[in-house]
């Protein structure tokens, strides 16, 4: 591992996976976006946010390297947890792999679930949807239940991916048209933490780092309880800071031909908003990385959304 710093980034060096940049500076600009829903009619812990469309014309403050010009997006409505699956959550429906969280990092019930690869946030997402009567979204050579997954790893029965990448796991679809729990897209990651693009904070919720996140500066290197920080303006925590967020996406460069869920197949996965080990600049809304999807860190975690409202093929 070859770990450099700049601007209190930690470019890191992971077999080949590299965390790229795009940290920005902020400026003031107006956005425009819609109200969230004042009425409760959406599981415990998540928030309805409403849909939108970023129409290409205008670049956002802080500059945004998926907001662009000449790239049009629309994002459904999404149920949104308003805080990173934690651990209490995780150990319903699956087991970790070669780690467990620990005292060291953080480990109770209201702490983020870590040392969970993006294969495994697809297996809780797909068991928790089954669980609760929803339409699992991923599927594998036409099969949703992921206890039927080649590969797949269980013990007790509970579950988890594997720690080295597949073919298999790496052809997973995703049904956008299904009601159950998944992963943000990095379109859809932003869009929550910019609220609704409305803000024009350089963190999700403030432009103190500070007030909104847990990063190296204040988290005593390790994880915290969710929720602890200011929420951003639609009601969710942790956005900038705490762990990282495992998006669906793979890492690539935005243009305005990428389709809304990401970039074709590349040698990483998209994880956004900072981290506990991480420099402040990590945190804010506009940073850009990619990790090892199959690896396993003590500082990336994930956060699940559903869809709203029916969407059609």
């Amino acid at each position: 591992m070859v770990i450099r710093k700049k601007l209190n980034c930690v470019f890191v060096l992971w077999g080949a996976i590299a965390l790229m940049t795009s940290c920005v500076s902020c400026a003031s600009s107006p956005k425009t976006g819609q109200a969230v829903h004042s009425v409760k009619t959406f599981p415990e812990g998540f928030v309805k946010v409403p849909d939108g469309i970023y129409d290409g014309t205008a670049p956002l403050t802080p500059a945004s390297a998926v907001f662009i010009p000449g790239r049009i997006v629309t994002i459904g409505g999404l149920y949104v947890c308003d805080h990173e699956v934690t651990q209490a959550e995780y150990e319903v429906y699956c087991m970790y792999g070669d780690m467990s969280p620990r005292a060291l990092r953080g480990a109770g019930g209201n702490y983020p679930a870590y040392y969970v690869n993006w294969y495994d946030a697809l297996v809780y997402c797909n068991l928790r949807s089954i669980a609760e009567g929803l339409q699992p979204v991923y599927s594998m050579a036409g099969q949703t239940n992921p206890v039927k997954w080649a590969g797949i790893v269980s013990k007790d029965g509970k579950y988890c991916g594997p720690a080295v990448a597949t073919d298999a796991w790496d052809a997973v679809t995703f049904d956008e048209t299904a009601d159950g729990y998944r992963l943000p897209t990095e379109v859809e990651w932003e869009y929550i933490a910019r609220n609704c693009n409305r803000d024009s904070f350089v963190y999700a919720g403030s432009n103190n780092a500070d007030e909104v996140s847990w990063n190296t500066l204040n988290s005593s290197a390790t994880t915290h309880e969710v929720n602890q920080k200011k929420a951003n303006g639609l009601g969710m925590y942790d956005m900038s800071g705490n762990v990282w967020e495992w998006c669906w996406d793979w890492f690539g460069p935005i243009t305005a031909d990428t389709p809304a869920a990401g970039s074709a197949q590349s040698a990483g996965r998209t994880p956004r908003g900072g981290s506990w080990v991480y420099g402040a600049p990590c945190a804010e809304v506009t940073f850009r990385c990619a990790y090892a999807y199959y690896a396993r860190y003590d500082f990336i975690g994930f956060r699940v959304v559903r869809n709203a409202e029916a969407k059609q093929n």
